[in-house]
């Protein structure tokens, strides 16, 4: 079916759209979703509907959130006579996923991510984690360097320690500007997010635990002795066994979680 008027439709650089083009690298994500009859598929920003297609193709169900109202007529007209498309003009950022979840199927989120608002809507989608099954996102290759960072690397900060105390993020490949209308001056990359199903740590107070982790990288090369000197000193850090004179990018997520028990522990 014609794109319609899609293919005309300019992008926005306050929405942060940067249009998919590479067909070759639309299948290699289509095919990395590989797409099920039995999925309940939500696609986060479909733009020009580049994806949007081959999504809908393989799963049952395919629910998109789009903000930009221009681009929902030409969206309607190429896909809504399929009774399984389903589309929602609405923020992503504020959007209540769970009620998209309306039978026993969870949800498998896909999106070629705003790099603007990659990282608030990962925080916002983790909120839901209980009703989804994985997300495949493309971002900005240096939000992802970060996704997927561990202990010891550059990278490895707050986005690091709260998405894999939720999920496994697996880096799946690179994406160059060239595969995208207008080209973005970076790369981008594909990753996977899989909700742990059994957490490898608990944490007894969440909440505690993202402050713990915001304070300890405000000034990331600073050590935890002075980082969180307002929440504990650096003897007690050193009574749990670890070194108050690490820097906070040296710490296991295990660690932190043992420093925001503790805390919470001190305020029963």
């Amino acid at each position: 079916m014609p794109q319609s008027n899609l293919t005309f439709h300019r992008a926005r650089k306050r929405f942060g759209q940067n249009f998919l083009r590479d067909d070759s690298v639309i299948q290699q994500i289509i095919r990395t979703i590989n797409p099920q009859k039995s999925d309940n598929l939500v696609e986060i920003g479909p733009g020009q509907g580049a994806l949007t297609e081959g999504l809908l193709n393989g799963a049952k169900t395919l629910h998109v959130v789009e903000l930009d109202r221009d681009l929902i007529p030409a969206l309607r007209l190429r896909f809504g006579l399929n009774p399984e498309f389903h589309i929602h003009e609405g923020d992503a950022l504020t959007f209540d996923f769970g009620a998209l979840k309306t039978d026993q199927r969870p949800l498998r989120c896909v999106g070629n991510l705003p790099y603007n608002i990659s990282t608030p809507l990962i925080f916002h989608l983790l909120k839901f984690e209980g009703v989804i099954t994985d997300m495949h996102f493309m971002l900005q290759k240096e939000v992802v360097q970060r996704l997927a960072a561990a202990p010891g690397d550059k990278n490895y900060g707050r986005l690091s320690i709260m998405t894999q105390y939720y999920c496994t993020v697996d880096y799946l490949f690179t994406v160059f500007p060239s595969a995208f209308t207008p080209a973005p001056k970076i790369d981008s990359a594909v990753v996977r997010l899989t909700p742990h199903k059994i957490r490898p740590y608990s944490c007894s107070n969440i909440t505690r635990l993202e402050n713990i982790v915001r304070d300890a990288f405000s000034q990331r090369r600073k050590t935890l002795r002075n980082t969180l000197k307002k929440h504990l000193s650096a003897d007690k850090i050193e009574a749990l066994g670890i070194n108050a004179g690490l820097r906070p990018e040296q710490l296991h997520l295990a660690d932190f979680i043992k420093i925001a028990d503790y805390l919470e522990d001190s305020f029963k």
